[in-house]
């Protein structure tokens, strides 16, 4: 999808080198009848390497250059020289993205750390020369192998936003306005739906100078997993995320019931979803009073009875502090309790 500069799902044309032909060259020197053969081997061809980067956060470098090709490798020459290997191409990536053959859409691979490579088109191996075939009945062989082509095939790179904690909601539940409120990030905000197109990160500082990545994800409407609106554009950023924050106004008619079609959500585009630790933050509780906050905890405690739940306002800061110390406590959380 792409969005100003960000733009995270790509496909590329890629083109490994073809190696180098082995050379058939007979020695000839002065005074030394019948040298036999000297051709050396061909190099090898550059490959086609997808190399993890922690610095980049989008693909949009490669909105512009969709062919990448590897150098050849060199072809052999006398006296058992051996061609150079051709020079391989690297395309780094950010965290989180996902490799795939075009075609069949099966994944090639997954970079998830910095200096990870992936070798997506292998270089062709480059051709024996003459002197590997030399035989005491074939003293002189005239012949030397061809190097073998390299691989060409289409890839697509689909980026998946890695962060601790991701914001999961309907449009206009107020994911932004939090981001903003928690962090140093600049998301934009309107009165409207979809506001948010790409995903926005910010760090979360929290007490003793505890940090953690916060991704704000655009908004989820019903419907998401079929691929309605832009579902799978945006539900396939929630998979890399470690938490999740559900985001549910004070002012929704059912609190409890729009927190299960969103989990439905989720569930009908990966089980595995649900596996992550979960929390849900009311938010907007500013246009409450005293009364109505008393009489919604209560109703939170019938309705997420083994699940953390929060009422939060992220324009009179109210709830952010205790917001912040549940999500440091799950995110740090034993795995043994996690279990």
């Amino acid at each position: 999808m792409k969005t100003g500069n960000f733009i995270d799902y790509v496909k590329l044309h890629v083109t490994s080198g073809k190696g180098g032909r082995g050379s058939a060259h007979l020695r000839r020197e002065k005074f030394v009848e019948k040298g036999g053969p000297d051709g050396g081997d061909g190099g090898k061809g550059g490959d086609i390497i997808v190399r993890g980067h922690k610095g980049l956060w989008t693909l949009y470098e490669f909105n512009f250059k969709r062919h990448i090709k590897a150098e050849h490798g060199g072809n052999g020459a006398k006296q058992r020289q051996f061609g150079t290997d051709g020079e391989s191409q690297v395309i780094e990536v950010p965290l989180g993205t996902v490799i795939r053959e075009t075609n069949s859409q099966e994944i090639i691979g997954e970079i998830t750390h910095d200096g990870q490579e992936i070798i997506v088109a292998k270089g062709g191996k480059g051709g024996k020369g003459n002197w590997h075939f030399k035989s005491s009945i074939r003293q002189t062989p005239r012949y030397a192998q061809p190097g073998l082509p390299g691989e060409e095939k289409e890839i697509t790179l689909e980026l998946k936003v890695l962060a601790d904690v991701g914001l999961v909601g309907f449009p206009n539940a107020g994911k932004s306005t939090l981001l903003a409120a928690l962090t140093a990030a600049k998301p934009k905000i309107a009165d409207y739906e979809f506001t948010t197109l790409k995903p926005n990160l910010g760090i979360v500082k929290n007490r003793d100078h505890q940090t953690f990545v916060m991704a704000d994800i655009p908004g989820i409407i019903e419907g998401a997993a079929e691929g309605k609106g832009l579902g799978h554009y945006f539900l396939r950023h929630i998979e890399r995320n470690s938490a999740l924050l559900f985001v549910i106004p004070c002012d929704t008619k059912d609190i409890k019931k729009e927190y299960d079609i969103l989990l439905d959500e989720l569930k009908r585009y990966n089980p595995q979803l649900l596996d992550k630790s979960r929390i849900v933050a009311i938010s907007k509780c500013d246009l409450m009073d005293e009364e109505l906050r008393t009489e919604m905890k209560e109703e939170l405690k019938n309705s997420f009875k083994d699940l953390p739940a929060v009422l939060i306002s992220s324009v009179s800061q109210t709830g952010l502090q205790n917001l912040k110390d549940r999500l440091w406590e799950i995110l740090n959380e034993p795995i043994e309790a996690a279990n």
